[in-house]
């Protein structure tokens, strides 16, 4: 399992307690460890990954409900997935290919309700805001160590 990548997560965990800081907490940092280069393109699933999956399609969706119910265009949530797809999947594409499925889903499933801002369109970014950071949170701590 490669600890660097999914040390890499911390930022996104950081913006998604930012964006809700009832959930904040402070990072712990991990100790760096060395890991053999596996460049070679073949898939190595982690012991994470369905939940990775989850936190993808939760950004999806708060970036959709962000840019609806929000002036001005706001793309750090895509910029976050972004981020987890090139740490996350690096030389792995089926991977990054499962990921980014899960983020259009997630981004998709409220397009498909929501094409106005409504109160319950803002309750439930605010929920997935929670339960993104809360996600984000339990991986770092449970195999960032």
């Amino acid at each position: 399992m490669n600890y660097r990548r999914l040390i890499k997560l911390l930022p996104i965990c950081a913006a998604l307690a930012a964006a809700f800081p009832a959930f904040a907490q402070p990072a712990a940092t991990a100790p760096e460890v060395q890991v053999p280069d596996q460049s070679d393109g073949t898939e190595r699933p982690t012991p994470y990954d369905d939940q990775l999956s989850r936190l993808a399609e939760i950004l999806g969706s708060i970036h959709y409900l962000r840019n609806l119910c929000h002036t001005g265009k706001e793309d750090s949530w895509r910029t976050d997935m972004q981020r987890l797809l090139d740490t996350e999947t690096k030389d792995e594409p089926k991977r990054k290919e499962r990921l980014t499925a899960s983020f259009n889903r997630g981004y998709r499933s409220f397009a498909s309700v929501y094409t106005d801002c409504t109160p319950q369109a803002i309750v439930a970014e605010e929920r997935y805001r929670n339960e993104g950071a809360t996600l984000a949170t339990e991986i770092t701590a449970r195999f960032g160590n």
